[in-house]
């Protein structure tokens, strides 16, 4: 194992190494692999034999010479079907756990499959039933789609325990190093975990490591090999931080390092809470730069997302109607006061309106606010209790399941809100927000958002305000969809609601 000389401080120096021709790779990415192929074999042999029965009516007549024929074709059809998935990469493990390129690519290819073998079936006159295609097709897809995720929450499980997950080595500063490390830590799903630093243009003491909360992250300098690093770390993903620390040549070189290795090379820009469809590399003059669209939030405000809100906001009303009823009748019999409670907000815009809820605390409820701020010393921008002295009992039980927040639907017909947007702040918090925050009013505030689903009241005021932006900076209708499907699943969860 060749040794850098301690004095030469040049990148180059430092990469010009003699790397070792093999590495330990990811077992569980194999593993994880073997199981969703296996998995995607059966489930699409079911939906095939489901398809046969359905269309030949395999039960109540027997096998005909038709069906006969198909239970041949049901066999070539699930291995073409799990043969497509492999060619198109969907077992590859940088696709596998995290992210919808997974998804998409399991619809695109079963579409494509299914295609091909409508053309083939054409082009040499074999007359392949429709209907078996017809029934086939939608009943497999959704249980691939279902497999795919069942798989990939029991690996999410895994990576929350610090286990199934990349070991990533970073080459760089150590500042930026710390970020990355942190960012990935706060999302362990995405499957990597930072072992290793490296700065290959200065040394490090014997005993140097990254300050990240209950991890421990060594850091290795010019005094050290990359090899030695790679080994130490088990590395299997170098994330190159800060180029400047490696210069053109250097990074070059250490593509090819890596390559040999079989170690995933990733760079980089140091971009947080960009949406990936926002992200683009493009080549200008042979030089790869990342290209990012402008922020998304004025696509917020089409007709199409106005249509969806009152058409979902007209239709939750009359589908809960009941509920409205006996909600207020419980609320009206718990405690003096109104039914309904209205909040000054600041809508899009900085514009004032009023927002509906069912009441959850007592009469004259806000009186009391700075007082209880004083008792218990709060000083962040949002004031939130787990125990608010102040909740009545109906409404301790409408807060758990955000039932209180139903009348915000008449807000949206209204049109001063909308179903998913950022929280509605208060005027205090308004006067409160430097000029990112108030980024946060460039679109309507919403009865739902990223942060209600990421963990709700138990975010602190910097997360809430990072992930409303992360919002309006990337919004897309599809997006929108997914933080209602979300809010669903946390609302029934009783997470962070208090």
């Amino acid at each position: 194992m060749t040794r850098v000389p301690q004095q030469s401080k040049r990148p180059s120096d430092a990469l010009e190494t003699e790397v070792p021709s093999t590495r330990r790779p990811p077992q569980w990415a194999n593993a994880y692999a073997r199981c969703v192929m296996i998995g995607d074999g059966f489930v699409v042999y079911a939906a095939a034999v489901i398809a046969l029965m359905i269309r030949f009516s395999v039960v109540t007549e027997g096998f005909g010479d038709a069906a006969t024929t198909y239970v041949a074709i049901t066999v070539l059809l699930t291995i073409a079907w799990v043969l497509a998935l492999h060619l198109a990469g969907t077992y590859d493990e940088r696709l596998l756990g995290d992210g919808p390129e997974e998804y998409t690519k399991v619809f695109n290819v079963s579409l494509f499959l299914f295609g091909l073998v409508a053309i083939v079936s054409y082009l040499f006159q074999f007359q392949t039933s429709r209907g078996y295609l017809g029934i086939a097709l939608p009943i497999g897809l959704l249980a691939l789609l279902l497999n795919r995720k069942f798989w990939r929450k029991r690996l999410q499980k895994q990576r929350a325990k610090g286990k199934a997950s990349h070991n990533v080595m970073i080459i760089g500063g150590v500042d930026t190093a710390r970020e990355i490390a942190g960012w990935l830590r706060r999302h362990a799903t995405a499957g990597y975990r930072v072992s290793g630093v490296w700065v290959p243009d200065s040394e490090t003491g014997p005993r140097q490591w990254l300050d990240v909360p209950d991890q421990f992250i060594p850091v290795f300098g010019s005094n050290h090999d990359l090899d030695d690093a790679l080994y130490l770390t088990e590395a299997d993903t170098v994330i190159v931080s800060d180029t400047e620390h490696l210069g053109h040549r250097g990074l070059r070189q250490l593509s090819w390092d890596l390559h040999d290795l079989d170690i995933d090379l990733m760079v980089s820009p140091n971009i947080m809470d960009v949406a990936g469809p926002r992200v683009h590399v493009r080549a200008v003059a042979n030089m790869p730069l990342v290209h990012l669209e402008e922020p998304q939030f004025k696509a917020a405000a089409t007709i199409t997302k106005k249509v969806f809100d009152r058409i979902f906001a007209f239709s939750a009303l009359v589908a809960i109607s009941p509920m409205l009823l006996a909600i207020a009748i419980a609320v009206k019999l718990d405690s003096k006061g109104p039914v309904l409670y209205k909040s000054e907000r600041i809508g899009k815009d900085g514009e004032a309106f009023s927002m509906l809820k069912f009441r959850s605390m007592r009469q004259d409820a806000d009186l009391e606010v700075q007082a209880l701020r004083d008792a218990h010393d709060v000083k962040n921008v949002l004031f939130k209790m787990a125990d608010d002295p102040r909740v009545t009992r109906v409404g301790r039980f409408l807060r758990r399941y955000s039932l209180d927040e139903l009348p915000q639907f008449i807000n949206v017909l209204r049109g001063d809100m909308s179903v998913v947007g950022p929280r509605p702040p208060l005027r205090t918090e308004v006067d409160a927000y430097d000029d990112f925050a108030a980024k946060r009013l460039l679109v309507k505030q919403g009865i739902t958002g990223l942060w209600q689903v990421s963990g709700r009241s138990d975010l602190d005021w910097e997360e809430t305000v990072r992930l409303d932006l992360d919002y309006v900076e990337n919004w897309s209708m599809m997006r929108d969809l997914q933080i209602i499907w979300r809010t669903i699943r946390a609302v029934v969860a009783k997470q962070g609601a208090y």
